[in-house]
């Protein structure tokens, strides 16, 4: 008879060989088999209010990738490209707001052995996707005073930093400039001083998927190309009756004028640097306020959106050149006029300067009446 001892022993031994034999096999298939690949998504699978500028990202460890796709709500392949090291796949394109897009990406690992993963995401919603616009326009010659203006129509940006990280100035040649917001709704670019002859400009606003702040977000991305033309620049000092031209410095033309009334500083022709904001073959110049009606003056440049023209006025000939005798407008004799008005491109700059009163700053172009110094501090980035 054996000892109870020895059967534990026996027994003990036996349990230990056992486990023995296990280990061993686990670890062969540890060493004989490739660990899974492991694929991952970014956003995670189920992500919502996903930014639309993000990049799409599919990757893989212990593996490759063989197949990767990003599909639209429609059924359509968001552009992407698998890395050359076969670790990743990244979209090209920016997604759609409020959309929820599919992703499904197979990968193998080092045995061969196919590993598949599928998911969803929704991008953001904006409460509203404001429009933009940019000005000057594409292929636009404009004078060397002329801003850049990004305006915001349908309603204030709150995160004017954003918007103007987002917005972007390149010159052919160099151009100290700043942006300015003149409202909430309206941000401008100007030089410190005025533009270099024939330069070319190149503007890009990125504002898709930017956020402007109270749940708005940009609806479209924004670009212009345009030139600046010659060196034109008007001065009018008013108690001289005379409107002088400057081409690159040098005196160009010179006209007699008659300019606002002296005696009157609200119908003065207001002293600062305005812009030609606009040419017109016949303009009306009708204002019931001062008794005159449906009253037509040719070869009118307009320089604000205070009143102010240039203009012929056969009608008040007998001033020109002697009295200022207008209700704050330039006027000439219409040849002079018609020769102006030829010659002048929209951006050009008009300075007045003799007046008693000043320009207002109520008039969408009035970049010129505002001294560098401050004009940077209303820079956002400032």
């Amino acid at each position: 008879m054996r000892s109870p001892l020895g059967s534990v022993v026996v027994f003990v031994a036996g349990l230990a060989l056992l486990a023995s034999c296990t280990s061993s096999e686990q670890g062969q298939a540890a060493a004989g088999e490739a660990a899974p690949a492991k694929i991952a998504f970014a956003p995670a699978d189920g992500a919502t209010e996903v930014s639309v500028l993000d990049p799409v990202k599919i990757t893989v460890e212990r593996g490759e990738l063989t197949e990767a796709t990003l599909t639209s709500p429609a059924g359509e392949p968001v552009e992407g490209a698998i890395a050359e090291d076969k670790l990743s796949w990244t979209s090209a394109e920016v997604l759609g707001y409020g959309k929820a897009y599919t992703y499904a990406a197979t990968a193998v690992n080092a045995d061969g052995k196919e590993q598949k993963l599928e998911g969803t995401f929704t991008t953001l919603a904006p409460a509203a996707t404001p429009r933009a616009t940019i000005n000057p326009g594409d292929n636009a010659t404009v004078g060397v005073g002329m801003p850049v203006s990004v305006k915001f129509p349908e309603g204030p940006v709150e995160d004017k930093a954003a918007v103007e990280k987002a917005l972007t100035v390149e010159t052919s040649q160099e151009v100290e400039g700043s942006w300015g917001w003149l409202n909430d709704q309206q941000v401008d670019w100007r030089p410190k001083e005025y533009w270099p002859a024939n330069t070319e400009v190149s503007v890009t606003a990125k504002l898709y998927g930017l956020p402007y702040g109270g749940g708005a977000y940009g609806k479209a991305d924004l670009s212009t190309q345009f030139t600046i033309g010659r060196n034109q620049v008007v001065k009018i000092n008013t108690p001289d009756h005379k409107m002088n031209v400057y081409r690159d410095g040098q005196l160009y033309l010179s006209f007699p004028s008659s300019n606002g009334d002296d005696k009157d500083p609200n119908l003065n022709t207001p002293n600062g640097t305005v812009i030609v904001m606009a040419k017109e073959p016949v303009g009306d110049f009708s204002n019931p306020r001062y008794g005159y009606t449906n009253v037509k003056k040719k070869w009118a440049v307009r320089i604000s959106n205070h009143g102010e023209f240039i203009h012929e006025n056969e009608e008040n000939r007998a001033n020109i050149g002697k009295v200022n005798s207008s209700h704050g407008c330039v006027n000439l004799f219409e040849a002079d006029a018609k020769r102006y008005f030829d010659s002048a491109l929209i951006g050009d700059p008009v300075e007045v300067t003799g007046s008693k009163a000043n320009f207002p700053t109520t008039s969408d172009v009035y970049d010129w009446l505002i001294p560098w110094s401050q004009w940077q501090t209303m820079s956002a980035q400032s």
